[in-house]
């Protein structure tokens, strides 16, 4: 027996699992292809990349697999002629998140639906979710506070059983917090079908990012993070409602209560920032992971995260009523 949902059978794919398109290089083809071989969904981050960028990327993902991937744009920074050239590499998603409120979703997914590719859009909200199903979405990511990165205020067990009341029958896809096979096992229970994850990724042999940036995930307590706006603050950018779920370390503690002084020097923080992913300093560097790392034990290949935590959460289900439920006589 394995695990078949309407996400699997949407996508195509073997295992309700999806690598997140987590962006600035986080995620690489190696990932992509690794996840989508071993039967998950990987997605690309390619937001703000040049076209000819993501053209050899997705020439690289081709070259080594033939299964479904998606392809990740954060919309409040993306336009037209983004969307554009990430539709012409035909791939089998559009993966979205992080739209202005100003912003159309409608004309984007039928722009994907017309190249063939299936829409996936992440909210961190109820409103965002009816939001994206009245535009047409074909899956929902429902992404809880606990993941890594950018990140909305309410808890992933409490958003997704209202994401998926609110947005029914759209297929819900459970994020935030999540690294586990009892975790997609519960998030299956609470009416999703399947799970996106980043942090996990992240602490894998393909994942780009420095060993000691690795290292301080599988060290991590999964109470070492917190939310902040410090690193946003520093590369200048403004996010649409999100706050950036960071690992508490030197950087973070030395300008927290100080914003108004990071203000007048971020370029030099931001170069500071650069400069720790290169030296590979994970205490001056911008460690975006989420409170799942707390459950994260070990660096090990995409392709084994995939199929170890699909096994773990087979086992549990099929499992359940032998040992929950009490036989009548």
């Amino acid at each position: 027996m394995s695990l078949h949902t309407r996400m699997t059978r949407l996508l195509e794919i073997e295992h309700p699992v999806v690598m997140g398109g987590m962006g600035g290089g986080a995620t690489v083809p190696a990932m992509v292809t690794a996840v989508s071989e071993a039967g998950g969904l990987g997605v690309l981050g390619v937001t703000r990349y040049p076209p000819d960028v993501v053209t050899s990327q997705v020439k690289e993902v081709r070259a080594a697999t033939s299964r479904p991937f998606g392809l990740n744009l954060l919309l409040f920074l993306s336009d037209d002629d983004s969307i554009a050239t990430v539709l012409a590499q035909r791939p089998a998603v559009l993966s979205t998140a992080w739209a202005w409120p100003e912003q159309d979703l409608a004309p984007i997914f039928e722009r994907a639906h017309g190249a063939g590719a299936r829409t996936m859009h992440m909210i961190s909200g109820v409103e965002e979710a009816k939001r994206a199903a009245e535009a047409g979405a074909d899956l929902i990511v429902a992404q809880g506070t606990e993941g890594g990165g950018h990140v909305g205020t309410v808890a992933t067990m409490a958003l997704v059983p209202m994401v998926v009341r609110a947005v029914a029958p759209i297929p819900v896809v459970a994020a935030g917090g999540l690294a586990t096979g009892a975790q997609l096992a519960a998030a299956l229970m609470l009416g999703a079908d399947g799970v996106l994850m980043g942090t996990r990724f992240l602490a894998t042999d393909e994942s780009p990012w420095p060993r000691s940036f690795k290292r301080a995930i599988v060290d991590s307590d999964g109470h070492d993070t917190e939310l902040s706006e410090i690193p946003d603050l520093a590369k200048a950018t403004a996010w649409p409602g999100a706050f950036d779920r960071v690992r508490r370390n030197h950087l973070i503690s030395a300008w927290a209560g100080r914003e108004h002084e990071l203000r007048r020097q971020r370029a030099e923080v931001s170069a500071g920032m650069v400069r720790a992913m290169r030296e590979d300093d994970a205490d001056q560097g911008e460690l975006n992971f989420g409170q799942s790392a707390g459950l994260i034990d070990s660096i090990e290949p995409c392709a084994d995260v995939v199929r170890r935590i699909s096994a773990e959460a087979e086992a549990l289900v099929f499992g359940a009523a032998d040992r929950l439920v009490r036989p009548t006589v």
